[in-house]
């Protein structure tokens, strides 16, 4: 199939890697109006993608014609940091098991997902696909990015050398419903809304932030996110991967502020300038997403309060993230 060209997923069976997870469940939401046979997935519990043999034979016995993969152990800053032997070897595995069991099976069609974190820490910005190993990683988060680059690379072999159509795509900064709202090991609009409602619960109206505030950030809708990808596994064919993103970015001092109206904090932004600003920018370039006839729907004001809204009717029905 050449870039561009059209693959329809009504009537086939649709595996989607890692289902529970905050993207796998939007791809579920967004492939529920695409007239598919069958939604393919396979909790935990009984299916461990880090295991070659497992994955081989239940990707075998289901025999899907499409499948994404957004499955992957991720995790911020001081995750990636502190386990970095277990996201390099999950995250490599979890890619190679998938991409090669697909490749068996005759799979028509793989989309794998990867991070923004792929981008050299010093890309220019925005960051297009070509700056793609122009230099070195972020050392805090590497292990990660460099099993999702290999990623990259096993669906562009297997396209050379068998023909495979299997693409990748790099989503930005993702928030929404299925988010991470754990106290160390989650991004900045979760630890964000978290730390906003904690607040509102103790009758404070103040809201602290690390560093200046002036660092900017990109983020996106996890559905706009699922749509962007369901497009793409329909309309595009080729080696080169695809940022998905807004195409646009916010200081983290503004999101910090959305996040107070959101939940209700009237108060004043309090900014610890001993902390760390980390990256001053990171946005990436949504030129070849836009080129093809696609644009995100839902704006930061309209996400933050389906994103609150989604944790705090988790909090209600006993969820705790720790």
């Amino acid at each position: 199939m050449a870039a561009g060209g059209e693959y329809a997923l009504k009537s086939k069976r649709v595996y989607v890697a890692g289902h529970r997870g905050m993207v796998g469940s939007a791809i579920v939401r967004q492939l529920e109006n695409e007239g598919c046979a069958e939604i393919l997935t396979a909790p935990r519990g009984e299916l461990d993608l880090v295991d070659q043999t497992a994955t081989r034979d239940w990707i075998g016995k289901a025999k899907p014609d499409a499948v994404f993969i957004p499955a992957a152990k991720v995790g911020g800053i001081y995750a990636n940091d502190t386990y970095p032997a277990e996201f390099l070897y999950e995250n490599l595995m979890i890619a190679a098991n998938i991409i090669h069991a697909s490749y068996q099976v005759g799979v028509e069609k793989l989309l794998f997902l990867g991070s923004s974190c792929i981008y050299p820490r010093l890309a220019e910005q925005p960051m297009t696909e070509d700056q793609l190993l122009t230099g070195p990683l972020e050392p805090t988060n590497e292990w990660y990015a460099v099993a999702k680059i290999a990623g990259i690379k096993l669906c562009q072999a297997y396209r050379k050398q068998y023909g495979a159509d299997f693409i990748a795509a790099m989503p930005t900064n993702l928030y929404g419903p299925g988010d991470n709202f754990h106290p160390e090991n989650s991004h900045v609009i979760p630890a964000l809304l978290r730390k906003a409602h904690l607040a509102k619960e103790k009758g404070e109206d103040d809201l602290e932030i690390w560093g200046s505030g002036t660092p900017r950030r990109e983020f996106m809708f996890v559905d706009d996110c699922a749509n962007a990808l369901v497009f793409l596994m329909k309309n595009y064919s080729g080696r080169d991967f695809v940022n998905v993103g807004v195409g646009s970015d916010v200081t983290i001092e503004e999101a910090a502020r959305l996040v107070m109206h959101t939940v209700g904090l009237r108060g004043d932004l309090v900014k610890d300038t001993s902390k760390p600003d980390g990256t001053p920018r990171k946005l990436m370039s949504t030129a070849r997403l836009s080129a093809m006839g696609w644009s995100p729907k839902t704006s930061l004001e309209e996400g933050l309060e389906h994103a609150y809204a989604w944790y705090i009717a988790e909090k209600a029905a006993g969820r705790d993230w720790g």
